[in-house]
């Protein structure tokens, strides 16, 4: 799989923000870091049934790693393949921690910080909202290009993303899927700057024809 060529079909999502939208079953979706370590939160959920959601337990537990990359399988808290990894340009993703939100930043961050502060959770309640996903609906993220290091004591501790500009996370659906993506709006998580996501999505049909060249 290589990068569109058609650009008009790149979707940005501008800093601190999110987008919401439908991936139909083999649709390939391309995660880009335009300029350089920005973290992207994804979550999705079963377009038939949005009791069913991405899950890391799960996740884990069937790939026997917490390190994705290429060639891993993503499965719901339902033990069904929501997405496989086809390129992984980074090597080095998140999926401990849960996305940022208000009281994120009121714990962890200086005091004042909270207030008016944008936050990858309350940007993914916007972008579910039209497809009737609630708030207590949205679990642990997919946090795409995120350097989450963990010591031998199992402490956590968040590095600058080593994603370049330019490099891409791609996903092939393995269901219709309802999914939210977010330009991350933690400091901690991306440098202390914030900047875009881009992403495109490649219908199946173009996604299959171009794997078979």
């Amino acid at each position: 799989m290589t990068h569109p060529d058609q650009t008009e079909r790149v979707h940005r999502i501008p800093p601190q923000s999110g987008s919401g939208f439908s991936l139909q079953k083999g649709d390939v979706l391309v995660v880009i870091d335009p300029q350089g370590e920005q973290v992207s939160d994804l979550m999705a959920f079963a377009a038939d049934n949005k009791e069913e959601w991405l899950s890391s337990g799960r996740t884990f537990d069937y790939n026997e790693t917490i390190y994705l990359t290429t060639g891993h399988v993503l499965y719901s808290n339902r033990s069904r393949p929501m997405f496989t990894l086809l390129r992984d340009d980074v090597g080095r993703h998140d999926f401990l921690l849960t996305p940022c939100s208000t009281e994120t930043f009121e714990i962890l961050y200086p005091p004042g910080t909270a207030e008016g502060h944008p936050s990858c959770f309350s940007n993914l309640v916007q972008a579910f909202e039209p497809f009737g996903i609630q708030p207590d609906q949205i679990p642990t993220t997919l946090n795409i290009f995120m350097n989450v290091l963990v010591d031998q004591q199992g402490r956590v501790n968040i590095g600058p993303p080593i994603s370049q500009a330019g490099q891409r996370l791609e996903l092939r659906a393995e269901m219709d899927l309802i999914v939210g993506l977010t330009a991350c709006s933690a400091e901690g998580s991306n440098n202390g700057t914030f900047k875009p996501i881009d992403y495109v999505v490649i219908p199946a049909a173009e996604a299959a024809h171009r794997s078979e060249n």
